[in-house]
């Protein structure tokens, strides 16, 4: 075990909190910012309906995600949890194990996602206007699945050995190359939005190359073995159970946006697709912080947890809430008082701005309350509670938004869609209190427990 594993027990939970949240805060904002930059670009080269090709596309790109992180996510809390026992043998292999299902799964999806593309599309919402420019974005993406799904699922390994400088280094490497080559390809080689999409697939390569270079030269606290790439049904079965509340909460984001494309298409077409995709890239910017604060947590209570210092597992997530909290509600007031500001930065379409500019106002309200969720779900993934994880997982988008969405609109018309939001958001961070209370209170009895049998 390495000095960044050995701090995850000792060093003081402020201190450690920030050092393991703020590489991996900076990466994900700078991550946030190249797919606004990315909007930007493609709004600005593009136009509205170059937006909406990119945010019809999305959903392929969340499941994509949802795998890669159900398998980085649930590897890592195995990690952690095993650098916490002193078990290096089963950190390695359930590495090798991650590896494996990123490449084989990844490679399924290229290969159906391309062969199936129209039908593909059809359901994701597109019209006769809009499939393509989502079919030139989309079918460039699917070549590169192999390249994301390794590089996020990787970069879960490296957080979970508390290395959080090298996590942060990968996102900004990825997304600093796309910021860089995205006018490169949409504005000096007149490629649009297909020059959007290799600048990300490239970006992407790139990092996953740097990934693979770092665990082969040493540089990890976990050994890599070929051997270990053995898929071990043991291993498969704990990563998956573990994994599925990430899952689960990527996978129901993106059948979230279908359901909402093919019901803002009934409603208003293009234009709130397009309203839609800005407001969910400006709200993705201001969570990024706060996925970041969840990324340094989780290690320091899988860590704990198996070490079995139940008090610091408490202490470190109370930390991480009070955090989330203020930083939501930071973003919170930014968005309320310069909405038009921030989206005329995106397009001159006025009308869109306009819109877009109320919706955002209606779907943040609950938002300070949002880092409660976030934590209270990342615990449950670190300890390995799988079952309480997936339900929390499912809570804002399956339990409460998507049901919300198809009723509230009858009532509402259109204002029913975005009312929906913050409604999900109370009952969500609702639901994650009395779970979250209650683990709490095992802490407790944990903790006063092992202080009986050390005395």
């Amino acid at each position: 075990m390495n000095k960044n594993s050995k701090i995850l027990g000792s060093e003081s939970i402020w201190k450690l909190l920030i050092k393991l949240s703020l590489p991996a805060t900076i990466g994900m904002m700078v991550q946030a910012l190249y797919n606004l930059v990315d909007t930007i670009f493609v709004g600005r080269g593009v136009g509205t309906l170059g937006i909406t090709g990119i945010t019809l596309s999305f959903p392929v790109q969340m499941i994509v995600m949802a795998i890669a992180q159900m398998i980085g996510i649930g590897g890592a809390s195995i990690i952690s949890r095993a650098l916490g026992e002193k078990n290096a043998q089963k950190a390695e292999k359930t590495m090798g194990n991650i590896f494996t299902l990123v490449i084989l799964m990844s490679a399924t999806i290229s290969i159906l996602g391309l062969i199936f593309i129209n039908p593909l599309l059809s359901l994701l919402g597109t019209n006769s206007v809009s499939i393509n420019a989502a079919k030139d974005y989309l079918s460039i993406i699917l070549f590169g699945t192999i390249f994301f799904s390794f590089s996020m699922a990787s970069n879960n390994i490296v957080r979970a050995e508390g290395n959080a400088k090298t996590a942060m280094y990968t996102m900004l490497i990825s997304a600093g190359l796309n910021i860089i080559l995205d006018p490169i390809f949409i504005f000096i080689l007149h490629l649009g939005i297909k020059g959007a999409a290799i600048a990300t697939v490239l970006s992407q390569a790139t990092t996953a190359l740097y990934l693979i270079y770092y665990f082969l030269s040493g540089k990890s606290s976990i050994k890599l073995h070929f051997k270990n790439f053995k898929l071990k049904s043991g291993i498969i079965t704990e990563i998956m159970a573990i994994g599925s509340s990430a899952f689960v909460r990527q996978s129901a984001g993106s059948l979230l946006t279908i359901i909402l494309n093919n019901i803002l298409m009934v409603y208003g077409g293009v234009l709130y697709v397009a309203v839609y995709g800005l407001t969910n890239r400006l709200l993705m910017f201001v969570l990024m912080p706060l996925f970041g604060i969840a990324q340094g947590f989780q290690p320091i209570a899988g860590f704990n947890y198996g070490a079995k210092n139940y008090s610091r597992v408490k202490d470190v997530t109370k930390a991480s809430i009070i955090t989330t909290t203020i930083l939501s509600s930071i973003g919170f007031f930014i968005l309320i008082l310069f909405p038009k500001q921030l989206l005329s930065v995106f397009t001159t379409d006025t009308n869109l701005i306009l819109t877009a500019s109320n919706v955002l106002k209606i779907i943040i309200l609950f938002l300070p309350l949002i880092g409660i969720q976030i934590i209270g779900a990342t615990m449950f993934q670190a300890i390995g509670k799988a079952f309480s994880s997936l339900i929390l997982a499912m809570s804002r988008q399956i339990i409460f938004l998507i049901p919300l969405i198809y009723i509230m609109p009858i009532f509402f018309g259109i204002n029913g869609v975005w009312i929906s939001f913050p409604i999900s958001d109370f009952l969500a961070t609702l639901l994650t209190s009395i779970l979250f209370y209650f683990q709490m209170k095992k802490f407790n009895t944990n903790s006063t427990l092992s202080k009986d049998i050390n005395l």
